[in-house]
């Protein structure tokens, strides 16, 4: 081939794949900017600081990002520590986007030691305390469901004494929160060996001793997959008492796509059970930056893609 033929064919192609990248390039703005404020089809719940710099520091600023992503929903595990006009400003907010408000924390201060499953009265006249505090907190931004955990085991009593113990603290609690509708939900955990309650197996059957609509399970399935793995089965087996889930992928208690756990299936799943319920993002960012803010919003879009 003569030199002149083939420096132009060379060009020529070249000329052509820049026309193809910038086509794919174009195409990949198009759909980012198509689901840009788009809802998901699951309800989906960020929490403060996981958008700070996008949005900035302010929790209120950052809601106003969450809803322009098209989120509908958020929680707060801090929420009673919060000034009551913080809150009322937090639950004025949502009101006027239409987004709910997810789970906030009961914690009298006694979550991570020995408390409940030792059945001293101190502990329990401290919880229902904190549930009375917890239904006006409620109030001001409209939350319907509030986690509870019963601290860590009590080495020198049997487990059934303990369970019983836990049982009773829970009605009282459930007493307080039916008066208003507020819902605790049980979260089973995963961080250290020494926290009581460990599976949604041992909540379902703490559940229906209870026997409250204001006592149910949050199933958390970061926590899920590092105690017990089975996702899926396990949730079926304790359907009909879990009234919140949370997210998080292992390791690393990331964003979706981050770990092991194949999220778009379990979100398929969700969806066909027709479930309506919020899925809090009780995760970190993956990657830092507002790069890795995007980064996350993407995961989940992917995730969500499941129809």
């Amino acid at each position: 081939m003569e030199r002149r033929k083939f420096l132009q064919q060379g060009t020529l192609a070249g000329l052509s794949t820049l026309a193809l990248g910038s086509t794919a390039t174009a195409m990949h703005c198009a759909t980012e900017n198509e689901h840009a404020g788009k809802t998901f089809n699951l309800n989906y719940a960020p929490h403060d600081g996981m958008f700070k710099n996008s949005a900035g520091a302010g929790f209120l600023d950052q809601i106003q990002f969450m809803y322009d992503q098209g989120f509908r929903a958020i929680e707060d595990n801090g929420l009673m520590k919060r000034d009551p006009a913080e809150q009322e400003k937090i639950g004025k907010l949502l009101s006027k986007l239409g987004m709910q408000m997810g789970v906030f924390v009961i914690d009298g201060g006694d979550n991570w030691k020995v408390s409940l499953t030792s059945g001293k009265q101190e502990f329990k006249d401290a919880f229902v305390k904190e549930c009375k505090r917890a239904l006006e907190t409620a109030k001001r931004v409209n939350a319907k469901w509030a986690t509870v955990v019963p601290g860590y085991f009590e080495r020198n009593l049997p487990i059934g004494v303990q369970t019983a113990h836990v049982i009773e603290a829970f009605r009282m609690g459930a007493n307080v929160l039916e008066k208003e509708g507020l819902v605790m939900v049980m979260e089973p955990l995963s961080d250290n060996p020494d926290l009581f309650l460990r599976t949604a197996e041992q909540s379902y059957g703490i559940c229906k001793a209870v026997n409250s609509p204001s006592c149910k399970i949050l199933y958390d399935i970061y926590h899920m997959q590092r105690n017990t793995g089975n996702l899926i089965p396990v949730m079926e087996m304790c359907w009909d008492e879990i009234a919140y889930i949370q997210i998080g992928d292992n390791p690393g208690r990331k964003e979706p796509t981050s770990g092991e756990i194949n999220y778009k299936n379990i979100f398929k799943h969700l969806h066909k059970k027709g479930f309506k319920g919020i899925l809090g993002m009780e995760h970190g960012n993956a990657y830092p930056g507002k790069e890795g803010e995007q980064a996350l919003i993407k995961a989940y879009r992917e995730s969500d893609d499941f129809l």
